[in-house]
């Protein structure tokens, strides 16, 4: 093989070179790991050992020369717009799509800020509660009537508390925080643990996930969001409750929004009320062009959650003497303000992965 003709063969065709898709053609001839060059490189055991030695200096002589004339034809190209071929660098480039916050995470973002404002800490709890914190805690015992209002998603306890109670004498209580385990119904479970754990004046907010066993539509969802809000202090009173509302719903709706507070029953609270807001798609009114609204279907009202004073069973469950102190509590569902504010029609579009209704927002 003559080396040398080698070298000039490839050096003449390398000067033809106009493209990088040609550039690489002449770089898999001659530099490739099948190339001419390479395969008498691998053949030199074949020569006896003097001439062996020779012609292997010459051949990486070579091949090194044309690797860096590989190298600088390579950077040529680069920097040369007359080889970029079909690509037009005076066409402006293509818009890069960037994520966003859901809009559920807006919500919940902007009803933390304007609680914040008003003196609230943010308060967390586990998704998987103890029946105590969820239930007998909030003076809902299992024999109470009202655990019908959460259908509940129970969870298989670490041990068998049936054969537990059963072993257990009937004048020996139960612990109850060894109850069984289950899907949060509420965060209101986050509002004893904090209290367990701090002494008022206390003020906080609990938004997180809850879970419920119910049959799923344009406004039930099984997942969804609350956020609840505690306020317990030696002077807190309703009053305070209604200027807190009042000035959330504002901010975060309009100025213009009223509020009305409607009587209800909740076990925790005593007394206890719905929230409710006047429609803003009909400015309370109850109709729009003669027709009923279609948001409050005609009842100028929307309920947006619940709320009452904390009752005495629950701050002594807690440890606190309802005689010197006494408190509000209220729940709210984030999922429900976003409808409102935004004007969904449906909530399970929230939780659909449709990028089509993601990127609205």
């Amino acid at each position: 093989m003559d080396l040398e003709r080698l070298k000039n063969l490839a050096l003449e065709g390398l000067e033809k070179v106009t493209d990088r898709t040609s550039l690489e053609s002449w770089r898999i001839t001659f530099l490739g790991r099948k190339s001419v060059l390479a395969e008498f490189l691998g053949n030199l055991g074949r020569f006896p050992e003097a001439e062996r030695r020779q012609k292997g200096i010459k051949a990486n002589a070579i091949q090194q020369l044309l690797r860096e004339a590989y190298g600088r034809k390579f950077a040529s190209l680069g920097t040369s717009t007359a080889h970029i071929g079909a690509l037009d660098i005076t066409q402006p480039g293509k818009k890069i799509s960037r994520g966003h916050f859901h809009p559920i995470t807006m919500t919940l973002r902007k009803m933390i800020e304007i609680f914040r404002s008003m003196g609230f800490e943010v308060a967390e709890g586990p998704d998987i509660e103890t029946e105590y914190y969820n239930f007998d805690a909030l003076h809902i015992p299992s024999w109470h009537p009202a655990r019908d209002m959460w259908d509940t998603f129970w969870l298989k306890p670490p041990i068998d508390m049936a054969k537990r109670r059963r072993e257990i004498s009937v004048h020996q209580r139960l612990d109850q925080r060894t109850s069984a385990w289950l899907l949060r119904t509420h965060t209101s479970p986050v509002q004893i643990r904090y209290m367990e754990t701090h002494q008022p004046p206390i003020r906080i907010i609990a938004p997180g996930r809850v879970f419920r066993h119910e049959a799923t539509d344009a406004r039930h969802d099984f997942d969804f969001w609350q956020l609840e809000g505690l306020m317990i202090g030696a002077e807190v009173s309703f009053a305070n409750f209604k200027f807190v509302m009042e000035s959330f719903l504002k901010q975060f709706f309009s100025p213009d929004t009223a509020l009305q507070l409607r009587a209800s029953y909740f076990p925790f609270t005593e007394p206890s009320f719905e929230i409710l807001m006047s429609c803003m798609i009909c400015k309370g009114k109850g109709k729009m062009t003669g027709k009923k609204c279609s948001v409050c279907g005609g009842e100028q009202w929307l309920e947006m959650g619940g709320a009452g004073m904390v009752h005495p069973q629950v701050l002594r469950n807690v440890g606190y003497n309802p005689e010197r102190v006494q408190g509000f509590a209220f729940g709210i569902g984030p999922d429900r303000f976003a409808m409102i504010k935004h004007k969904i029609s449906d909530i399970r579009f929230f939780r659909s992965g449709d990028l089509r209704f993601i990127k609205q927002f």
